[in-house]
């Protein structure tokens, strides 16, 4: 069946022609002639705000999707009042919704042909949600107003989380949550880091960079016989976050000597704390005997994520004689390394 393309002179074209062609400047929902609806990333435009009980919309432009109707580009050139929002009730909160909305007749008979936006009220409830609307078939939410109830002082606040973005294809989304539907190739952005679809999963592409602790001097003595922190003047301790992944690589390096005697032990290594707890053991440092060593010891560690840890360094020595001739523990860099998620 032959089709008219966009744009060639004396043909005529259909608003739904013309709609199912500008798909193609909008990224896909993952079907054909699909869309994803939104407004641009970084745009302050249809921004919701309340002025008194009076709600505001900014200037702005987004993009609303249908299913088979391809994609209507809105544009309000001015600001824009939906009206007031309903009065508190008395003991229970309300969450209301404002969004934009497209009438076209020739799709929900209406009779009209024209964008607005429009406020509608939640239910006041215990448990309170968003309103869906009805009859409504054509738009996108811009907003949620939380409405307190009288009795918890009655006070509005907006939210802007319910609106989406939408990009033109191949560009980066920031969102929430994983689009639908990927292609191999595409990449979008948590709010945490950059992430890929590689056909299977989506993989966090290098998001984080290895936080580093040099060792800036040695103790002007050493206490032997127990794990014991290096002063923050000698060596800074590291402290970070856990990432999403809940998997970071930690390590420490350096020079162990411990010459006092033919069995006398050297120990460097790390004990963690704050969100997480972990001794200095023979599981995360690194050791000579009687002689000298120059290495690193690197563990993969899986922790909470979110928490924040402080990863301190440590030495322990059996037995101490003149420092950096007999006894030695310099040289060190301690080094935290977030492993990216896999989702």
């Amino acid at each position: 069946m032959p089709v008219d393309p966009w744009a060639i002179d004396t043909l005529t074209f259909s608003g739904l022609e013309a709609r199912n062609a500008d798909a193609m400047l909008v990224m896909s929902d993952g079907t054909a002639l699909g869309s994803r609806s939104g407004v641009r990333p970084g745009d302050p435009g249809l921004t919701v705000t309340l002025a008194g009980t009076t709600i505001n919309c900014s200037a702005g432009v987004a993009a609303v999707a249908y299913a088979g109707q391809g994609i209507y580009r809105v544009a309000f050139p001015s600001s824009v009042s939906p009206g007031t929002y309903t009065a508190a009730h008395a003991t229970l909160n309300r969450i209301d919704l404002v969004y934009l909305r497209v009438w076209d007749t020739s799709v929900d008979a209406s009779g009209l042909n024209k964008a607005d936006i429009v406020y509608l009220a939640g239910t006041p409830s215990g448990s309170p949600v968003a309103p869906t609307p009805a009859g409504t078939q054509i738009y996108v939410p811009l907003a949620t107003i939380t409405v307190l109830s009288v009795s918890n002082g009655g006070t509005a606040s907006v939210s802007t989380a319910v609106r989406p973005n939408t990009v033109s294809p191949g560009g980066i989304l920031p969102a929430a949550t994983a689009p639908s539907n990927p292609y191999v190739g595409q990449y979008y952005d948590d709010g945490t880091g950059l992430l890929r679809w590689n056909g299977t999963t989506w993989r966090q592409i290098n998001p984080y960079a290895p936080v580093t602790s040099p060792q800036t001097s040695q103790p002007a003595s050493f206490t032997a016989g127990s794990f014991t922190d290096f002063a923050g003047a000698n060596w800074t301790p590291i402290t970070f976050t856990v990432p999403p992944s809940g998997r970071v690589w930690v390590s420490i390096g350096g020079a162990v000597q411990n010459t006092q005697s033919g069995s006398a032990t050297g120990w460097i290594a790390w004990r963690a704390s704050g969100g997480v707890t972990e001794a200095a053991s023979e599981l995360n440092g690194l050791s000579t005997w009687g002689s000298r060593n120059y290495g690193t010891r690197r563990v993969l560690r899986s922790w909470t994520p979110g928490a924040s840890v402080t990863i301190t360094p440590q030495y322990n020595f059996s037995a101490v004689g003149a420092i950096g001739a007999v006894t030695r523990a310099s040289d060190g860099l301690l080094a935290v390394e977030p492993v990216a998620a896999t989702t």
